[in-house]
């Protein structure tokens, strides 16, 4: 949201899009063994260190959608193909979709404008939607390094801070998805270096995690916490080598309706897996 309209470049939407993801979880505590097999993604109440909302796909499942059209995909929605009418929220998303597909779940993804328009780089199926931000300035999005989530057409996802995402488009990269946010929460497993292991600024914060095992996390606390409290909880319990911070305070919002979560805000772009009926 506006509120948050600051950039700083570093690491890993936009237009209603498809982007194959996958991710195999790490498990905060709670999903039965069982339904891991049943299901290539989860969504879970945590208690520790605080309260959150976690969701998680496999990262296999991404990958059989992009190659063998699967049954699960990970996706961007910004606004209509048709009249270009932003989505804004989380139930013009399901509106939207065809009977066929049903969202699993979903995130506000990226920091918007006072008119919901991304303002970090923004891809949306290999077309360039916003150009790579590495502006200096205030606010979260400019406390560098900040970052780019990404995925090429293979459905292979990063994170990656912005000025090494500046490198690797100068080299051919070519996103298929992309946007940017910031700040970067965990940097090849390094807690951001300006988050204050005692800092007192609490609030309610999103983002999402590339894991070890290649799962990526979509987290949403649950109660005020600090950055550092926030990235210590990618870092060390759900073992995410790269985090990066979506939004906080009212511009955090989640959908997991397995969970009973469904959050009725105005936003910009959105992050979402979708499942083939």
């Amino acid at each position: 949201m506006l509120r948050s309209i600051f950039t700083f470049p570093y690491l890993t939407v936009l237009a209603l899009g498809v982007f194959g993801l996958s991710v195999s979880a790490c498990q905060p505590n709670s999903t039965d063994a069982s339904d891991i097999d049943a299901e290539p993604w989860s969504c879970e109440e945590a208690s520790s260190p605080f309260t959150y909302s976690v969701c998680h796909i496999s990262a296999d499942a991404v990958a059989d959608t992009n190659v063998n059209n699967g049954n699960y995909a990970l996706q961007l929605f910004w606004q209509k193909t048709d009249n270009k009418t932003r989505l804004l929220t989380f139930e013009n998303v399901l509106n939207t979709l065809p009977s066929s597909k049903n969202l699993v779940f979903a995130m506000n993804a990226g920091m918007y404008n006072e008119v919901y328009a991304p303002i970090g780089y923004t891809v949306i199926k290999g077309k360039e939607i916003r150009a790579l931000n590495t502006n200096k300035g205030g606010g979260n999005f400019h406390l560098l390094p900040n970052g780019v989530m990404w995925w090429d057409k293979a459905g292979s996802v990063h994170i990656t801070e912005s000025r090494e995402m500046k490198r690797q488009l100068a080299k051919g990269t070519k996103p298929w998805f992309a946007t940017q946010s910031g700040p970067m929460l965990v940097i090849n497993n390094k807690i951001h270096p300006q988050f204050n292991k005692n800092g007192t600024s609490t609030k309610f914060r999103n983002g999402a995690g590339v894991c070890e095992d290649g799962s990526i996390q979509f987290v949403n606390s649950n109660e005020p916490v600090t950055f550092y409290q926030f990235a210590a909880l990618f870092k060390d319990k759900l073992k995410c080598p790269n985090a990066l911070f979506f939004d906080g305070g009212i511009a955090s919002a989640f959908y997991a309706p397995s969970i009973d979560k469904h959050d009725k805000k105005d936003m910009g772009v959105i992050i979402g897996v979708v499942k083939r009926q």
